[in-house]
């Protein structure tokens, strides 16, 4: 997929306390995706073009220096820029933390910025085991999510896994499965369940009904957070 490499933040969110653990940090929001999530609720950043170059960002970012601890990596998909562990290279140097929001669908390129110790937390998100996957994302990628998962577990990098869910496409049997396949994998710590809020989203959903806080769903290694 064809990313704008002069333009590719679609917007910034100037300050957070909430996108990175226990942090303060700015969201650099990046135009394009190669999913097309059903529930997606930034669709104007999937379909949208971006706004704000590498270097009016690197601007801003640079005065954030001592003001802000991190910056948030986010989007769309932000590792599909081609420019992206450049970019990152350059913040890093700052001596800000890095926190990568992905799909997992570019493991070479995590990898690479693993190996360079450019990033300090990521959050993963895992749509659905692979009987779910096409009809959610519209795309054929749960293997490279899956070695990017391994890639994460294999290496001494803080991460979160995270689902979005709507009651319509994901049941308490899928969760349960999820589980047991991070499980299975080694993952141990939190697990992050985000109910679906109604909004703009890339398809017309009905409403969604918040089922799974009804169920113990904690195991001895994973423990279940709810969000929205």
């Amino acid at each position: 997929m064809k990313q704008n490499v002069s333009t590719p933040i679609y917007s910034i969110t100037p300050f957070t306390l909430l996108d990175y653990p226990h942090r303060s940090a700015c969201i650099l929001w990046f135009a394009g995706c190669n999913m097309r999530c059903l529930y997606c609720y930034n669709p104007e950043i999937v379909f949208g073009k971006g706004s704000i170059s590498f270097e009016k960002a690197l601007q801003f970012i640079k005065n954030r220096v001592q003001l802000l601890d991190a910056v948030v990596f986010s989007g769309g998909e932000c590792l599909l820029h081609r420019k992206a562990i450049s970019f990152i290279t350059k913040v890093k140097k700052m001596g800000f933390l890095i926190k990568i929001d992905t799909n997992g669908s570019q493991t070479k390129v995590l990898e690479e910025l693993i190996q360079k110790e450019l990033i300090d937390y990521v959050a993963l998100d895992f749509k659905a085991m692979p009987a779910n996957f096409e009809k959610i994302t519209r795309s054929n990628l749960f293997v490279p999510f899956a070695k990017s998962l391994l890639l994460l577990l294999q290496n001494n990098i803080p991460f979160e896994v995270r689902t979005t869910v709507h009651s319509d496409l994901l049941k308490i049997e899928d969760i349960r499965e999820m589980i047991s396949f991070l499980e299975n994998l080694g993952y141990s710590g939190a697990y992050y369940i985000q109910h679906f809020v109604n909004g703009s989203t890339i398809e017309k959903l009905g409403e969604s009904f918040k089922e799974l806080e009804k169920h113990n769903l904690a195991t001895e290694k994973i423990k279940i957070h709810f969000r929205g």
